[in-house]
């Protein structure tokens, strides 16, 4: 029985590309997503034919009940979750307080901090019990910054990565190995990126820093990171890491 790594949030970008990753290395990809079966059907056919395992699930992580009954059916029916890459998105777009509906802000609470705490609730005491696992869990510049027209997506990541402390305090001694990721900058994926800017702005920014110039984070790049720290050795573990191009000032430096 292969090991399992579960994705939620399995886009085009970071997500999907982290679930072929670790389907090259032997594991079972569990990919999750909101939406767009033919996407999601689409790449566990490209991790098949490449000689990967994989599940695709459609979920929808605010729905009562969907990330536990999902996860019991994978630790039942597919096997033991070793690596979790929580990957769900919380931005609503810039919006001024007055056009921040109470709606609005929970809903970015919602995916970003509520969710990952479900999951959380259900796979660390699994994980603490075989006395392995890693949570590795993709955050924001927002979760160390908040900008203008930021406040549901700053208080919901920020919200994020103190739970990733308080869950790293708990369960790293039983062998959990909680990781909190910022990626501080554009990626290179058309169903995040490109839906917030549009297709003519992003193919524009793809021209102007994509490509050869390196500009954007590429997810194959970005996928090689957490197979790394799915992979460290619980004597250097690493907690928090920045990710972002050679060519963008980093988040502490931004006026």
């Amino acid at each position: 029985m292969k090991p399992v790594c579960l994705i939620m949030g399995a886009g085009a970008g970071i997500g999907g590309t982290t679930g072929k990753r670790f389907a090259d290395e032997g594991y079972h990809a569990v990919l999750c997503r909101r939406s767009d079966k033919e996407g999601l059907d689409s790449m566990v056919a490209e991790i098949e034919s490449a000689g990967g395992s994989a599940t695709g699930f459609i979920l929808n992580a605010t729905e009562e009940n969907t990330i536990e009954d999902t996860i019991a059916e994978v630790e039942k029916n597919i096997g033991p979750i070793e690596v979790v890459v929580f990957n769900l998105g919380a931005q609503i777009g810039d919006r001024p307080l007055a056009a921040t509906t109470y709606k609005m802000f929970e809903l970015g609470w919602r995916m970003a901090t509520f969710g990952l705490f479900r999951v959380a609730s259900v796979v660390c005491p699994l994980m603490a019990e075989r006395g392995k696992g890693a949570i590795l869990v993709t955050s924001a510049t927002s979760a160390m910054r908040g900008n203008r027209g930021q406040h549901s997506h700053a208080a919901a990541m920020g919200g994020r990565r103190m739970l990733c402390q308080t869950l790293n305090a708990e369960f790293g001694p039983q062998g959990v190995h909680v990781a909190h990721i910022v990626v501080d900058g554009a990626v290179d994926a058309p169903d995040t990126l490109g839906k917030m800017l549009g297709e003519e702005r992003f193919q524009q920014l793809r021209e102007t820093r994509g490509g050869d110039q390196d500009g954007l984070l590429l997810p194959a790049e970005v996928a090689d990171t957490y197979y790394h720290l799915a992979s460290q050795h619980r004597s250097a573990w690493t907690f928090e890491l920045d990710l972002r191009t050679f060519s963008d000032t980093a988040w502490w430096n931004h006026s």
